[in-house]
């Protein structure tokens, strides 16, 4: 892909792009969250995105995270739209057993993460990111060839012209560096349902 397509929404004070890799060393206290359960918002975690207003397509990288230690440390991929309006999928490191496969749906200011528990040692991850309109779908694969369904979600400000990209931060006190590769921009691998036919409108 070509990076210089890529903009900054929060640049990170260390990081490096060339042309098939994006390298970025997350801040201590970096997050993206908004109010349930926590009763806080956190919006400082750095995003590269780009613009587009295809209606259908699919966004993959690969991330890797060898140097990920230490409570909620994350990376992956993104369509941050507003701090109220996001979505994400990325793994979350936990404890030494395990960390959290999951994804994260904000709309209007509310976020919705749903998580699986995963083995710690798991240290790579590809993920796609798929639009139909104003309704995605992100998925995960071990090997960038199968990919599994993570979340199918509608975004409420999801029409017309959106950002989409990678992120990473660390939400306590540490750091750690994420490296992603593999970017590709694809027609849209999530298929139109073929079965029931939608309610006339």
């Amino acid at each position: 892909m070509n990076m210089n397509n890529f903009q900054w929404t929060r640049r990170p004070k260390s990081y490096q792009i060339s042309e098939d890799r994006v390298e970025i060393v997350t801040a201590p206290h970096t997050d993206l969250w908004q109010r349930t359960y926590y009763h806080f918002r956190n919006d400082n975690a750095p995003v590269l995105q780009m613009e587009t207003e295809e209606q259908f397509f699919s966004f993959v990288v690969k991330t890797d995270f060898a140097e990920s230690h230490h409570r909620f440390d994350q990376c992956g991929i993104v369509m941050y739209l507003d701090s109220d309006n996001w979505l994400k999928g990325s793994i979350e490191y936990e404890n030494e057993k395990f960390q959290h496969l999951g994804s994260v749906v904000t709309n209007d200011g509310y976020s919705d993460w749903a998580t699986t528990a995963i083995p710690a040692d798991i240290k790579s991850m590809w993920y796609r990111c798929s639009r139909r309109e104003d309704d995605f779908c992100i998925e995960c694969s071990r090997d960038g060839v199968e990919f599994s369904q993570m979340r199918i979600c509608h975004m409420n400000k999801g029409k017309g012209k959106i950002r989409f990209g990678i992120y990473a931060c660390s939400p306590e006190d540490s750091s750690f560096k994420a490296v992603f590769t593999d970017m590709r921009l694809m027609e849209c691998q999530w298929k139109a349902h073929d079965g029931q036919q939608p309610d006339e409108k």
